[in-house]
């Protein structure tokens, strides 16, 4: 296991994939680990460095007290380029990852060279959706997780493939339950305070905006909203709820892989 010394403690990463190749960032959702993107990994190595962490509060990495801010969810990953001399990459976030993508795309564009944001929004939900969570997982704590991950699998992935795909939706689901109660407090007050609505123009990287079509937490209009905002952004959209990379799996790697190769 690799870690990277922050200030307040270490942060999980992950690398796969040929040394001297261009390295692609991939930031996961709220609630799961790095391992959500298991399924991209043999299809993205083939042509790049993919470099994976578990966010702030998530998988192995650092649990600080709250509440987070996209900010410094943001700066954790310029630290991590950092330590591991990474100049430029390519980003792919999903969910909380693609506000993370965004405030990077606004304050740190000279690090990136291209930037997906996946089933995420300018804004996600209100504090009447937040705060109530909150409150509940601090409350509650391990009971909370073990709640929440047993309603995600509606929200994460449709019926159909739920049904189909019994033993992918645990293996992501499960992520849920492992979180710490503490860390996903705090990191859902950064989702509940991240909007990036006004801000949005000042993304000049290339942007594809990924969106599912049956997406009840971040539906496709939160999509077409970062895409009108965004001069020549690209916009994809597969049958999937909020993890489309899951559940579109190898159409969504190859959407990426396609807008990531074109010159």
């Amino acid at each position: 296991m690799a870690f990277v010394q922050l200030a307040e403690g270490e942060l999980h990463y992950k690398l796969d994939g040929p040394e001297d190749a261009p390295v692609l960032v991939l930031s996961n959702s709220l609630g799961t680990d790095l391992h959500m993107w298991d399924a991209q990994i043999a299809a993205f190595t083939e042509q790049f460095r993919v470099l994976r962490f578990d966010t702030r509060g998530h998988g192995q990495s650092l649990v600080t007290p709250g509440p987070y801010s996209i900010e410094q969810l943001g700066h954790d990953v310029l630290a991590l380029l950092d330590a591991l001399h990474i100049e430029r990459a390519h980003f792919c976030g999903l969910s909380m990852g693609g506000l993370i993508g965004q405030w990077l795309g606004i304050n740190a564009g000279e690090r990136l060279n291209k930037l997906i944001v996946c089933n995420t929004a300018a804004k996600i939900g209100d504090p009447s959706v937040w705060n109530p969570r909150i409150e509940t997982v601090l409350r509650d704590g391990p009971a909370a997780m073990v709640a929440l991950r047993d309603a995600s699998i509606a929200r994460w992935f449709t019926p159909d493939f739920a049904e189909a795909n019994p033993a992918a939706a645990k293996k992501i689901t499960d992520m849920l339950a492992a979180t710490s109660p503490q860390g996903y407090a705090a990191n859902c007050a950064a989702v509940r305070d991240a909007d990036f609505r006004d801000q949005l123009s000042s993304i000049k990287v290339p942007l594809l905006v990924i969106a599912g079509t049956e997406d009840a937490v971040t539906p496709p209009s939160g999509g077409h909203f970062i895409q009108a905002h965004v001069p020549d952004a690209e916009y994809a959209e597969f049958y999937a709820a909020h993890l489309s990379n899951v559940q579109a799996g190898a159409a969504f790697s190859e959407r990426v892989l396609a807008f990531l190769s074109k010159s």
